[in-house]
C-alpha cells in the first residue's frame, strides 16, 4: 500500500505541469486553479497523499506495537498459568499428589 501511495505521489506531482491552456487571462487563471488543486493547500492532491501515507505509517506502527504488547501479555499469562499448574516443574515447589 505504501508503494501505491509513492506511485500516486509521483503522479500527483506531475499534475503541477499544467500546459496547453493558452495565453488568455481566464486560461491562466484556470491553469492556476488546477495547480492549486494539485499542490499547495491541505486539500490538494499532493498533500492529501502525504496525509494518507503518514496515517498509514502510524497505523502500521500502532499495529506493530500492539502486536508486541499482545505477545508480552500472552507470555505473562503462560508464565502465570505454568506457575499455578501443579503438574508443571515451574509450579509452586510443592510436589504433585500423584
Amino acid at each position: 500500500m505504501l508503494d501505491e501511495f509513492d506511485e500516486s505521489q509521483e503522479t500527483a506531482r506531475r499534475l503541477l505541469n499544467v500546459e496547453g491552456f493558452g495565453d488568455f487571462a481566464s486560461a491562466q487563471q484556470l491553469a492556476a486553479g488546477y495547480r492549486r488543486k494539485a499542490s499547495g493547500t491541505p486539500e490538494s492532491a499532493v498533500e492529501r497523499i502525504e496525509q494518507f501515507t503518514l496515517a498509514l505509517l502510524k497505523l502500521r506502527d500502532a499495529f506493530a506495537t500492539g502486536g508486541e504488547a499482545f505477545l508480552d501479555t500472552e507470555s505473562d499469562w503462560a508464565r502465570q498459568l505454568a506457575i499455578t499448574d501443579p503438574d508443571s516443574e515451574a509450579g509452586n515447589g510443592h510436589q504433585s499428589a500423584q
